[in-house]
């Protein structure tokens, strides 16, 4: 099975180096990582759904754990539960749930968690590893409950990308937001992590809690959560296509 980040080393180091715009304005590139997400998608439902990521030793961690995206959200809301370490934060659980949740950091801690160390693959090119802990998504979700109608996991953001505008920052219509169906957020790797390499994630790698999900490419693994929708339908979201970037014109799925 050819996968997508074998695809994406394929495509030429000019359009990869460049960075994710490239690949979406190169129609080359695109077809290339169109065709790879396909087959993997398909591949992953139909024959590797239980598949998991490679997981790694603790000396392969990497030195350094790249920060992409944003560094600092600027919203007033992220700012000041930062100023108060948080203690005020909660991740909220709504949607086709049966019990509405408002968990903190310290219920999520008391959940049976799960240690991971895994390779973080940006379509950009550059890949990292580093050691996860959080609980499962399977743990949360089980404790609101699912309604009839269930089908896919939308994650809220306060992910402003820092104002940058170049980005979509202040220009967005929404913050930073992604989705997952049913089938990935059961999956035993998908984890709401709060610690990297034995650490609470620093600004950068998305205090307080951000989604892991390992099978997929590093912009799903959305940063700065504030809340979980249990939804029927992607189109009340953002632009409707899932999450920030495929509103933007990447893949929805950006599986490995």
């Amino acid at each position: 099975m050819l996968h997508r980040r074998h695809l994406l080393t394929a495509a030429p180091a000019s359009l990869v180096l460049t960075g994710c715009d490239a690949l979406t304005r190169n129609p080359t590139a695109k077809a290339i990582v169109e065709s790879g997400e396909q087959a993997t998608y398909r591949w992953q439902r139909l024959v590797g759904r239980d598949g998991l990521a490679r997981e790694f030793a603790a000396s392969d961690i990497s030195p350094v754990f790249k920060v992409n995206g944003t560094h600092e959200p600027t919203n007033p809301e992220w700012q000041a539960l930062s100023t108060g370490g948080f203690a005020d934060w909660r991740l909220k659980v709504t949607g086709l749930v049966g019990r509405e949740l408002a968990l903190t950091l310290p219920q999520l801690r008391a959940l049976p968690q799960r240690t991971q160390i895994t390779r973080h693959d940006c379509v950009e090119g550059w890949s990292a590893i580093g050691q996860w802990t959080g609980p499962q998504l399977a743990h949360v979700l089980k404790a609101a409950g699912l309604r009839d109608g269930a089908r896919y996991i939308v994650f809220l953001c306060a992910d402003d990308y820092g104002g940058e505008a170049s980005k979509g920052g202040l220009q967005s219509s929404s913050r930073y937001y992604e989705s997952i169906d049913l089938v990935d957020a059961f999956h035993p790797q998908t984890i709401l992590a709060h610690s990297l390499n034995n650490q609470p994630l620093s600004t950068g790698n998305g205090a307080p809690l951000r989604l892991r999900v390992e099978r997929q490419l590093g912009y799903k693994q959305a940063k700065y959560l504030m809340q979980i929708v249990v939804a029927d339908s992607l189109a009340p979201f953002g632009g409707g296509k899932g999450g920030y970037w495929p509103d933007r014109g990447y893949e929805w799925y950006a599986g490995t």
